[in-house]
């Protein structure tokens, strides 16, 4: 017979307890949606460009370009957010670990009144906060009172290159598309291949978000398109006025 000493900590093995497990799905859901703005963009480009020629060359270097210059530009954009973030973040550690060691007797007395107002009795919430204060001080408070994790402060540059590679992955799809196909075939074959792309990456996004689905595909499904044809078509006017 199995003792409860012997149980597992978790007492639904299906459920994900585990820490971090929210800021890896929003890293996820990050990739989903970099990737979806590399298929868009990309696409954009390419097909803007067929629209005007039907030569290879162009139509390359163009699409190479705009793989480059928006994974940078993701890149970057990720590198400023995160680094503000993680500025924030220290900013706030530093300042709870001086309060801790400037007013010890406070902050137990903050900590026990969070947790009463969480539900706790007085003297419940007192021994808890106690013991956390314990064990460890500056995660206890840094948990209850501004929802960080110390170690788990996200570094920029990771940032940085996960929203570099998920958009240079996206693009790399419309490039194919344009590429590879007979010039009578690129871009209905890009224009199909870029909407069974979006509409995989919005079911993934909402799926990971947990919205709706259909509204998350209908939604990348008609702003896909409209770039796709709005590029196309000044391509083509461009391409016919000889610009």
């Amino acid at each position: 017979m199995t003792t409860d000493s012997a149980l597992p900590p978790a007492g639904h093995p299906h459920e994900p307890h585990q820490e971090g497990l929210a800021k890896r799905l929003n890293w996820l859901r990050a990739g989903v949606l970099g990737a979806n703005d590399g298929i868009v963009s990309t696409a954009a480009i390419v097909v803007g460009v067929a629209g005007a020629t039907s030569a290879v060359a162009p139509i390359f270097i163009a699409g190479i370009a705009g793989l480059v210059g928006g994974a940078i530009s993701m890149a970057l954009g990720e590198y400023v957010s995160v680094s503000s973030a993680r500025d924030s973040e220290h900013a706030l550690i530093e300042k709870e670990k001086r309060e801790l060691r400037e007013m010890p007797e406070e902050e137990l007395e903050e900590l026990a009144g969070i947790y009463e107002s969480k539900g706790l009795k007085p003297a419940t919430a007192r021994q808890v906060a106690v013991e956390l204060t314990a064990h460890d001080a500056v995660a206890a408070h840094l948990a209850a009172e501004l929802n960080i994790d110390e170690s788990d402060v996200v570094s920029p540059w990771a940032a940085a290159g996960a929203s570099a590679l998920a958009f240079t992955i996206g693009a790399i799809l419309p490039l194919l598309a344009i590429l590879l196909p007979p010039a009578g075939w690129r871009v209905p074959v890009t224009f199909i291949s870029v909407l069974l792309a979006l509409a995989v990456t919005g079911w993934i996004a909402a799926y990971i978000g947990g919205s709706s689905r259909t509204k998350s595909v209908v939604r990348v499904l008609i702003g896909g398109a409209a770039a796709l044809f709005a590029t196309y078509g000044i391509g083509s006017l461009l391409g016919v006025s000889g610009i």
